[in-house]
């Protein structure tokens, strides 16, 4: 059943059920399921694929500038929008990413910082984007992190915008908890814990325990209110060794191993192990996020899902 018909029907029972399960309702009622959608062109293609009433936000990754901190102004901007706020869902617009540009270090600077804010706040107010998520990472973490974030967030504020972060809890003791507290969520990256880079380490990319330190991590250890973290889902795996692909999306997963649902990993016949979050284990860390009184979950990304039964982003909607 999709997210809102859920919510909507689930919350006209509110009279017939004790007043215990009212709290219960509230919290649901503000659970967020945000998408990133992961495109650079035939951005309309992939918007009307997007399955709205399964969404509340849509992080549209990636909107990177010229070197010089412009933005290209595209119509599948506006296409987005429009359609996002037709079905009440907020969209946002997602910078930087885990290969950006090498000139968004300069733009950070403290000689071109207000220019590339002035151009990102321009380019949200001009397509009525409903905030900016920052996902900068590994070496874009340094000294003008801290000033960036805190001019684009005041420039924001002014507009009355959001701002967002993507942030993983191995990167995240770069970041003071003064900064950190300047997003209005964090969309915490709980997966990637291993990979085909790392063959020392062969095993789950995104276990259930990592999602479980990672919510610890950045509550308790840094402080930062439950109401503010949404959970991230891998919709992708990685493989090691012969005789299975380095990575996949989990529809290519599914098409190519069509038992693959029942299960977190694949062994071929060469030896080689391809791990993935199954249907199971998604249900599993959605209930988690539940419990743990999360913002939401995220998932990375969104035209990564197989269509059908075995959809993850089924199994979110109807463990909701």
């Amino acid at each position: 059943m999709k997210l809102r018909i859920y919510l909507a029907c689930y919350l006209s029972f509110a009279c017939s059920i004790p007043d215990g399960s009212l709290a219960i309702q509230k919290e649901m009622q503000n659970f967020r399921v945000l998408g990133y959608l992961y495109v650079d062109e035939n951005i309309k293609e992939e918007v009307d694929k997007v399955l709205w009433d399964s969404y509340t936000d849509i992080n549209l990754a990636f909107v990177q500038p010229d070197s010089n901190g412009n933005f290209l102004n595209k119509s599948g901007y506006e296409y987005l929008v429009e359609k996002a706020h037709l079905n009440g869902v907020r969209a946002f617009i997602s910078i930087g990413g885990g290969e950006p540009p090498e000139y968004l270090a300069k733009l950070m600077k403290v000689e071109y910082r207000s220019q590339w804010v002035r151009g990102i706040v321009d380019l949200v107010d001009s397509f009525e984007f409903d905030g900016v998520d920052v996902d900068l990472e590994n070496a874009l973490i340094n000294n003008d992190y801290a000033p960036f974030v805190e001019e684009l967030h005041q420039a924001l504020k002014a507009s009355g915008k959001l701002m967002t972060a993507a942030l993983a809890s191995w990167n995240g003791n770069k970041i003071s908890k003064e900064t950190m507290e300047l997003y209005d969520f964090i969309n915490i990256m709980s997966y990637d814990e291993t990979g085909p880079w790392d063959l020392d380490y062969i095993g789950q990319h995104a276990p259930y325990g990592m999602a479980q330190n990672d919510i610890q991590y950045f509550h308790e250890v840094r402080g930062i209110p439950t109401s503010k973290l949404l959970l991230g889902l891998p919709l992708y795996g990685y493989g090691f060794g012969p005789g299975v692909p380095t990575s996949l999306k989990y529809k290519h997963i599914i098409e190519a191993y069509p038992n693959a649902y029942k299960q977190d990993s694949i062994v071929s016949s060469e030896g080689g192990i391809f791990y993935y979050n199954s249907p199971d284990l998604i249900r599993r860390k959605t209930k988690l996020a539940l419990d743990s009184k999360l913002a939401g979950v995220m998932v990375w990304h969104i035209s990564a899902d197989s269509e059908g039964p075995n959809s993850l982003l089924k199994v979110i909607n109807d463990t909701l």
